[in-house]
């Protein structure tokens, strides 16, 4: 089967699965779902090139076209990228990140991870959900502000985040390298152009960084930190696509040795454990 084919196919199956009721429509009908000229209509285009793409003519339809009839047919996010690969061979740009949390599912997932730190984060690197793990082993992310919750800006403006860094240039640059290359990818937002300017204007080193044009991938790496109770603790950490969400990557650091992972028992039995064990050891 075609591409054009394959379009037309998907288009039909789908405005055929919708309910007319459901979106103001009346009138009796012939066969289910809404009429050709009423997908149009909510897709603000018009019925003759609508009926074309069902029709397989015409040829491949605009990426703006993708995402007005994807709107129009109350797509999941699943079918909208279908329907731009067989629209026009290629995956849509991911839809713009959400600050607002992630499905209690997914929370439950990270909560599981008991030893393993583990973050939700957007492609403008804003932290969205988090486990118990990451709390007292990276950043208690429950101590501040949705807007403080942006890793980039604690890397650059935050003076303790700094210090915690076992070698703060190389992930400094890192996270410049994959915020360029995520937010290209995701295409351009107010999120990322608000960041941008805010770290530009605050930061020389950032925007030395910046003028650099490195690009990276999330990907998986070691990560050392200091941490102000337990010490030096290496990670080994890892980058996960979010189903269904191509905003959102999942980043997990899993202890790097056994002493790392010791330290880590520690802090999660009680964030105050290490502290306590020093003072005895100091007295005995």
């Amino acid at each position: 089967m075609d591409e054009e084919n394959r379009l037309s196919t998907f288009l039909k199956d789908r405005r055929k699965r919708l309910d007319p009721a459901a979106f103001g429509f009346s009138g009796r009908r012939r066969t289910p779902g809404l009429r050709r000229e009423e997908v149009a209509q909510r897709a603000n285009i018009s019925t003759t090139w609508y009926t074309w793409l069902e029709q397989g003519r015409g040829g491949a339809p605009s990426p703006r076209v993708l995402e007005s009839l994807s709107e129009a047919l109350m797509l999941t996010e699943a079918e909208r990228e279908h329907l731009f690969l067989v629209g026009i061979g290629r995956p849509p740009k991911a839809s713009p990140a959400s600050r607002d949390g992630v499905t209690p599912r997914l929370q439950r997932f990270l909560d599981a991870l008991i030893l393993i730190p583990a973050i939700i984060a957007t492609p403008q690197w804003d932290i969205i959900a988090w486990n118990d793990a990451a709390r007292v082993a990276l950043t208690d992310y429950t101590k501040l502000s949705k807007d403080e919750r942006n890793i980039l800006r604690r890397m650059f403006l935050d003076p303790e985040t700094r210090a915690a860094q076992e070698d703060w240039e190389s992930v400094a640059r890192f996270l410049v390298a994959t915020f360029r290359a995520e937010t290209a990818r995701a295409g351009e937002n107010d999120r990322a152009t608000e960041l941008l300017a805010e770290l530009s204007a605050k930061s020389a080193e950032f925007t030395a960084m910046w003028a650099d044009n490195e690009v990276r991938s999330t990907g998986e790496g070691v990560k050392r930190i200091r941490h102000a109770l337990a010490g030096p603790i290496a990670f080994e950490f890892s980058s996960f696509a979010v189903d269904g969400r191509p905003d959102l990557k999942l980043l997990t650091y899993t202890p790097a040795e056994e002493g790392d992972a010791n330290k880590m028992r520690q802090l999660c039995k009680s964030p105050k454990g290490i502290e306590l064990d020093r003072e005895r050891s100091s007295r005995s």
